[in-house]
């Protein structure tokens, strides 16, 4: 079973309902939602990835703020970011969705989340909030994936993983591969790093 696979089966049920009463639609538009938004970002960040050195500083990142949300269940992390989205909880480096958004697509979120919304009938708002809700949960289940293999190379776990979710991603169809050429070169995830760096006291 593939990454998005995965994470897709444990947002049945409850955490799709959440999601769409979070949206205001109905779970099935939600569920087709979440199943577009997830190529984008982990798309993304594999091309992130990909860069020299960029898989090093995806590793740091993911040790430095996603692992004590990597170790609850996806119940707990979600109910934590929608609370962060919503303003009814101080968001953390973990659940902070746009922030992840910003530092993953180099300032091209917005146009991430306008081909999800064209694609799934969203409106640009709700698009830009199922980005933010999913983002910190790729996230998490990346650090889940780095740390159950605590002899390997993060770096290379890390990289290997994201390579085989991009193709198996890239191969679903041309709206990621519209939004990933924008991004160029240079991925956003130093911007991030330094962000975690400079916020540790």
């Amino acid at each position: 079973m593939s990454m998005i696979e995965d994470i897709l089966s444990q947002m049945q049920g409850a955490p799709v309902q959440q999601v769409a009463s979070q949206l205001g639609v109905d779970p099935a538009q939600a569920q087709q939602a979440i199943g577009a938004a997830l190529p984008m970002i982990v798309g993304a960040l594999g091309q992130n990835a990909s860069q020299p050195g960029g898989a090093d500083v995806l590793a740091g990142v993911l040790g430095a703020n996603h692992g004590d949300a990597a170790g609850g269940g996806l119940g707990g992390l979600l109910g934590s970011v929608l609370g962060s989205v919503t303003g009814q909880q101080a968001a953390t480096p973990a659940t902070d969705g746009g922030g992840i958004l910003g530092h993953i697509f180099g300032g091209q979120e917005q146009q991430a989340s306008n081909q999800v919304g064209q694609a799934t009938g969203l409106g640009s708002d709700q698009a830009q909030m199922l980005m933010k809700i999913m983002a910190p949960i790729v996230m998490a289940y990346l650090a889940k994936r780095m740390f159950s293999h605590p002899d390997s190379n993060n770096a290379n776990s890390v990289s290997d993983v994201l390579q085989q979710e991009q193709a198996h991603a890239e191969s679903g169809g041309g709206m990621l591969g519209q939004v990933l050429g924008s991004l160029g070169g240079g991925g956003g995830l130093g911007g991030l790093l330094g962000s975690v760096l400079g916020g540790r006291s």
